[in-house]
């Protein structure tokens, strides 16, 4: 009877224990943030630094563009991907170069700014396209959550200014990119 009594006690402080940490993370703003609020690419508080944190962001954003089009440009064999795929590798540095300025300029920060990780498209075969178009929208997505983001938390006319065009063009990408998809696998 006494060993019966040891194992209740202890299984009933394991419990305990659990549902205390559950009820905890749940009460707790972090649990919020977490489970609810993914409409954030989540660049920190707003404060001194909150422009040069959205820039290298977005420097790093142009840069997987240019890495996910450096892939499907190799690969493709349709010509309007091809297209898009200079057109992006030519597009983007200017966009990059801008961003290294103000860099400079407003924070003295001359630092290079690493390559992105980006999706892997894999060998040319008949889902090339799909995959590109797939890491794309995806890509355009994150970019349009930052932009969301930074128009809320920045107060510098160039950075909103730069936020609204990028999330107009990813936005229109988006669609664009979509309606690819569904001329081209119905998906």
């Amino acid at each position: 009877m006494k060993k019966i009594s040891l194992y209740l006690s202890l299984g009933f402080v394991v419990v305990a224990l659990l549902l205390g940490v559950v009820i905890g993370y749940y009460l707790t703003p972090e649990y919020q943030t977490s489970m609810y609020l993914k409409d954030n690419m989540n660049l920190g508080q707003t404060g001194r630094t909150f422009d040069l944190r959205y820039i290298n962001a977005m420097i790093a954003h142009h840069k997987g563009a240019i890495l996910l089009a450096e892939q499907l440009g190799k690969n493709t064999i349709r010509p309007e991907m091809k297209k898009l795929s200079e057109e992006i590798i030519k597009d983007e540095p200017v966009a990059i170069a801008e961003l290294y300025k103000w860099k400079k300029d407003w924070y003295g920060d001359t630092r290079i700014v690493r390559d992105p990780i980006v999706a892997n498209l894999g060998q040319a075969d008949d889902t090339l396209d799909l995959r590109f178009l797939n890491a794309m929208i995806s890509h355009h997505e994150d970019g349009v959550l930052m932009t969301k983001e930074t128009r809320i938390k920045s107060n510098r006319t160039e950075i909103l200014n730069n936020a609204d065009a990028v999330e107009q063009f990813l936005s229109n990408g988006i669609e664009a990119l979509k309606g690819l998809r569904k001329n081209w696998y119905n998906i």
